[in-house]
């Protein structure tokens, strides 16, 4: 078996990210550890496959922003838009550059990352999404490249640094408002169950009617990738039932957006037959008619905080690990109605 990054570091008795800084000779590791890390490198015999840091006395001026793998949705989602405004706003401040990395897949996503990690440049990464079993945080971590993720971590949670909202308090305040208007048939439409943000607003959901002795009906729970023919049908399954729900939590304004059009063609209207709150507070949720009531999860500060702690973490490599929770709000307009 290959000897990595992580066996030196273990032998050396530093963190994998010292180790790769001292692969790059990174002048922000002492010379002491630099030597010890370079005898447990030449006893194990690992060879580096990168190239040397920026002169002595200069940091790394480039990070890197990776956006989840997709052909198409993830740039028309207002989320990342706003977070990459964040982390570039705050990187302009701190003269560091930052680059997104895209993909349509794993594999061409890890290509662009394997690429981007040996630039001399390369400072770390920040890692836009939160996703069970990710094989680019298994890359990042394993490799001992330093990283943020926004969200919360699922795989090496202790030694990851994440930036993220409570979601699973936000799905159950966003259901607990529609229960107070008196709404007891709540329905809820999240993204695909591997996508933590939204499997974290649907376990907030489900505890706001456990603790009001609601049953969860299996069928007022939908999993969608995204506007398509077939989320059309299943908005169209949810609202054709014997007893249809009388409101939604949405986990995503655009996901919202698309319920209101299935509403449309129901001839069913919004917030008389029907009452929505969503999530991310964009653009999306002011310009539908009506607009709508959504939780502000205050995306461009997560990108603020996100380059924020990569560029401490970089100026100052011994860090712990820090966890950070951005609060939310929940905005409301016109797409709720008291029953």
């Amino acid at each position: 078996m290959a000897v990595t990054i992580r066996d030196v570091a273990a032998l050396a008795g530093v963190s994998p990210s010292t180790v790769s800084r001292t692969c790059k000779d990174h002048p922000s590791i002492s010379r002491e550890t630099k030597e010890k890390v370079r005898q447990a490198m030449a006893q194990l015999g690992y060879e580096p496959n990168v190239h040397p840091a920026a002169p002595a006395g200069q940091t790394p001026q480039l990070i890197s922003i990776i956006l989840p793998p997709s052909s198409r949705d993830v740039y028309e989602n207002s989320f990342y838009l706003e977070a990459v405004r964040g982390v570039s706003q705050f990187c302009n401040g701190r003269g560091y550059t930052s680059a997104v990395v895209t993909g349509q897949d794993d594999e061409e996503l890890l290509g662009a990352i394997r690429t981007l990690s040996k630039d001399e440049r390369m400072g770390g990464f920040i890692v836009l999404y939160s996703r069970q079993d990710d094989a680019v945080i298994d890359y990042l971590y394993n490799e001992g490249l330093l990283y943020v993720l926004i969200g919360k971590a699922r795989q090496f949670v202790n030694q990851t640094i994440y930036i993220d909202n409570d979601n699973l308090l936000a799905g159950q305040e966003a259901t607990e408002y529609l229960f107070s208007l008196g709404h007891r048939r709540i329905a809820f439409v999240g993204s695909e169950s591997n996508m933590y943000f939204s499997a974290e607003r649907r376990a907030g959901y489900r505890l706001a009617l456990s603790r009001h002795g609601i049953r969860q009906n299996p069928a007022y729970c939908l999993e969608i990738a995204g506007p398509s023919r077939e989320s059309a049908q299943a908005f169209q399954a949810l609202l054709g039932q014997d007893e249809p729900p009388t409101a939604v939590v949405a986990s995503d304004d655009i996901l919202a957006v698309a319920l209101e059009q299935a509403c449309a063609r129901r001839g069913l209207s919004i917030p008389d037959d029907l009452s929505i709150v969503s999530f991310n507070n964009s653009l999306f949720a002011r310009i539908t008619s009506p607009q709508l009531t959504s939780i502000d999860i205050n995306s461009l500060q997560l990108g603020i905080e996100a380059a924020s702690q990569l560029i401490n973490h970089i100026e100052n490599p011994n860090l712990l690990a820090t966890k950070i929770i951005v609060p939310h709000s929940l905005i409301v307009r016109e797409s709720c109605k008291k029953l």
